[in-house]
This record gives structure tokens, C-alpha cells and sequence, in this order.
């Protein structure tokens, strides 16, 4: 079995994800204490309670997220979300140079249909500072394009979101939500993984009625390549 990589940022009480929205509230609906009456001496249980809104951590996006009447999270199909080759395209050089629009030429050349193409940016780093929500890289119009007509089966960037936030028509989302292509934003760790030569897996909870929610998103790494990507 290779090496395992994870992708997703831990989720906290309180922790900011995306301008204008609260983070996340835990409690606890049964505490350790109050259980300890309810079975034998010495064993108990704790039940935590979470809000938070499903934009929350790394996350995924379903087309239900930008279209009424479209699949939700719970409708989309495991072969979308989990087991899928992937591949990662690093843009990290342009971002670094304050390129924030990534363009079709780093999509093409490498086969991309039926993969989960994940975009490296290396804004991952500022997370949970200031300048993760100030001037994040996105994807180009142009580089939409590209990825629709090469079919992946999922999208994923480590920043703050796929779109310009600027951009009121939400190109990314739009076109690759309406081809039923999930994205993942907020991702992390995509430094740890080689070009190619990994799985992705990464499933939200199968709630019904909503458009994204959290996931663990993770790599498995065969050995040879994760060694590689190690070096």
C-alpha cells in the first residue's frame, strides 16, 4: 500500500475560511461528566455539537452549489470523489511572481480525462493569516476552457477559491459545475505530492439539499513516487 498524504486543513472552533462567513461553533451536546450516569461505573461518552457553515475547511463543491435542481453532495457518484488517478499542475512559480490568473498553457500536454487534476499554487502557506484572503491566485477563463474540453473528474486548488472573487459571474464554478465537475478548494499538502502516480479521495458527507461540505481529502502515493516527491 503506498504513503498516505493528507490534503485537508484541520477545521477549529472559530477558524475563518472565507470573508464574511463565521467559523464554525463546537459544543457539546452530551459531555463526558453528564454521560457517566447513563452506563456502567467508569465508561462514558462524549457527543459534540457543531455549526458551521458547509463552506468550511477544505471543501467540496457540488453542482447543486451553483445550480437549483442539480446533484448535491449526496448525489454525486463515488467515481467522481474517490479512487481517481490524479495528476498535479503546478502553477506555483506564476503565483510566486504575482501572477494571480492561471492560464490554459499549464493544462496542456498531459492526458487529464477521468483524473482529479489538482492546481498547485503554494497559497496554502498563508492560511489562517491575513494574506490568505487578499490577492489569491484563480483560474483564467481561458484555462476553464481547456479543463472542460479535456473532461477530468474533479478539480481542486489550494487557495482561496477556483474563481477570481472579483468576478461576479463565477466563471470556474459555473462552467465546471454545470458539466458536473466537482471542485475542491482550500486544499493543502499538494508540495508533498510527485506529478503523477497518486489516487484521490475525497467524499463529503451525503447530505441531501446541499451544495458543498466539508471532506478529508487525501493522496495514496505508491512508493517509488512518494519517495521521489519526499526528495
Amino acid at each position: 500500500m503506498g504513503r498516505r498524504i493528507d490534503l485537508s486543513h484541520p477545521i477549529e472552533a472559530g477558524m475563518p475560511t472565507y470573508p464574511g462567513l463565521p467559523g464554525p461553533v463546537l459544543t457539546e451536546f452530551l459531555s463526558r461528566r453528564d454521560s457517566e450516569a447513563r452506563y456502567a461505573p467508569g465508561t462514558s461518552f462524549q457527543i459534540a455539537r457543531v455549526d458551521l457553515v458547509v463552506n468550511t475547511g477544505t471543501y467540496l463543491d457540488a453542482p447543486f452549489h451553483r445550480f437549483a435542481g442539480a446533484p448535491d453532495v449526496g448525489e454525486l457518484p463515488l467515481d467522481r470523489l474517490v479512487d481517481l488517478d490524479g495528476i498535479v499542475v503546478n502553477a506555483g512559480a506564476s503565483a510566486r511572481n504575482g501572477g494571480r490568473s492561471i492560464g490554459p498553457e499549464l493544462f496542456e500536454g498531459p492526458a487529464l480525462e477521468g483524473r482529479a487534476v489538482l492546481v498547485r499554487t503554494g497559497w496554502a502557506e498563508n492560511w489562517r493569516t491575513p494574506a490568505y484572503f487578499d490577492g489569491h491566485p484563480f483560474l483564467s477563463r481561458q484555462a476553464v476552457d481547456r479543463l472542460l474540453s479535456a473532461k477530468p473528474a474533479l478539480v481542486g486548488i489550494d487557495s482561496l477559491n477556483i474563481d477570481d472573487t472579483a468576478d461576479g459571474e463565477r466563471p470556474a464554478h459555473t462552467s465546471l459545475l454545470a458539466a458536473g465537475i466537482p471542485i475542491l478548494e482550500h486544499l493543502c499538502g499538494l508540495e508533498r505530492l510527485p506529478v503523477s502516480g497518486f489516487r484521490v479521495h475525497a467524499a463529503p458527507a451525503p447530505f441531501r439539499g446541499v451544495g458543498s461540505f466539508p471532506v478529508r481529502a487525501y493522496a495514496i502515493v505508491d512508493g517509488e513516487r512518494a519517495d521521489a516527491a519526499e526528495r
